[in-house]
């Protein structure tokens, strides 16, 4: 026998999957009407005897980033636990579980179950609200401080657009080519003798040949492992935005397996970037293989390493479940192609931090300087860092 469709007590399935949609979107998902539509028409195909199906058949039409697809189930399980609950969450109250201690879950998921003031109980300076003007300095302090794990939807948002706005200067060397100038060791004869031309032959200057100053060739590793999620989106619309007039720059993403992203990075609109991204990387969230994904940038990729000049970043938290000595031998040879190596790495964020994890103590070992990502303050801190291992001797 068929169990009808909706809430056995109330039968209003089609108003819970609407709620639920609203919820999803105040998490930050891209839930428009049309995929509400769809969500509802993939209950009546599917049903609701098996809480799997029915949670499967919503997903795959509401969820349209892998980046989102934790979220989403954290926030199905809230909302579908029993219909008790789904009326609760219909009408945005938390539901009340007396001596019981609240499930932790991600701050977006917190944050869109939390209950919503009255319009008539929020003071008055709280019903306008202008991100542009009406932010207080503290406010933008505690954002520029705030570790990008810890904040909710909106504020995620925002510091994701002020991350597109951070500066990165590529360091540069002295290559080969030369130029005219006032320094250098040996004469520029023909420049000389042009210039003599305008004095009637008289040798006024003495031109002399100095090398061309020239950006390092990048190379970007990022991991978008399950640990990585928050940081992974928000680091990838940063070296977007920030390196976007290197002269070269490779980008990869690494979980299980390496995705290449150079291609993706070539679109001039940063949201197109990480939508695209997005479709393209498919072990998003999962575990994290690094010396895996280096042996396939080895044997497939190595000539992205431009001569022992390229300077890598490689952004991870060391939470590595492959086999160290892989590990060991990929970073060395990485080490021995590249100029230098800098982590990237977010678990910086904690004072007492020590790679003490198999993965993370080798990473130590063969990285040139370990550098923390996990607030704005410390990416716009990141050029800085730059320069100062770039004088640093191997």
């Amino acid at each position: 026998m068929t169990t009808p469709l909706g809430d056995a007590r109330t039968g209003k399935l089609a108003d819970n999957i609407t709620a639920f949609g609203r919820t999803l979107r105040r998490a930050g998902l891209p839930v428009d009407s049309a995929r509400i539509a769809l969500a509802q028409e993939a209950a009546q195909l599917v049903g609701v005897d098996r809480k799997v199906d029915f949670g499967s058949a919503l997903e795959c039409v509401l969820v349209a980033r892998e980046q989102d697809r934790g979220v989403f189930r954290e926030l199905f399980d809230a909302f579908f636990r029993d219909p008790e609950v789904a009326n609760k969450l219909l009408a945005q109250m938390l539901p009340s579980t007396a001596g019981q201690a609240a499930p932790a879950r991600r701050p977006r998921v917190a944050q869109a179950l939390a209950p919503s003031k009255p319009a008539a109980a929020r003071p008055r300076d709280e019903q306008k609200v202008d991100l542009d003007a009406a932010m207080t300095a503290s406010e933008v302090v505690r954002l520029r401080h705030a570790d990008f794990n810890a904040l909710t939807a909106p504020e995620y948002a925002l510091v994701e657009r002020l991350a597109r706005e951070v500066p990165l200067r590529v360091p540069q060397v002295a290559s080969r080519r030369t130029r005219a100038g006032e320094r250098g060791s040996q004469p520029h004869w023909a420049r000389t003798i042009r210039r003599a031309t305008r004095t009637g032959g008289e040798l006024a200057v003495l031109q002399r040949r100095s090398r061309r100053p020239q950006e390092l060739p990048l190379l970007v590793l990022v991991d978008v492992s399950g640990s990585m999620e928050r940081y992974a989106r928000l680091l990838l619309a940063f070296l977007h935005a920030a390196t976007r007039n290197a002269r070269r720059r490779d980008v990869f993403a690494f979980g299980t397996r390496l995705t290449d992203l150079t291609p993706v990075f070539r679109q001039a609109d940063t949201d197109a970037m990480l939508l695209a991204a997005a479709q393209v990387i498919d072990d998003f969230a999962g575990g994290t293989r690094l010396g895996e994904s280096l042996a396939q940038l080895r044997g497939r990729h190595a000539r992205r390493l431009v001569g022992g000049r390229t300077l890598v970043l490689l952004i991870s938290d060391g939470l590595d479940t492959g086999d160290a000595a892989s590990l060991a031998e990929e970073l060395g040879w990485l080490k021995r192609h590249c100029r230098k190596l800098l982590w990237l790495n977010p678990l910086l964020r904690y004072s007492g931090y020590a790679p003490l994890a198999t993965g993370a103590a080798v990473l130590h070992r063969f990285a040139d300087r370990m550098v923390a990502v996990h607030n704005l303050e410390k990416l716009e801190d990141l050029a800085a860092q730059l320069a100062a291992v770039m004088k640093t001797r191997s």
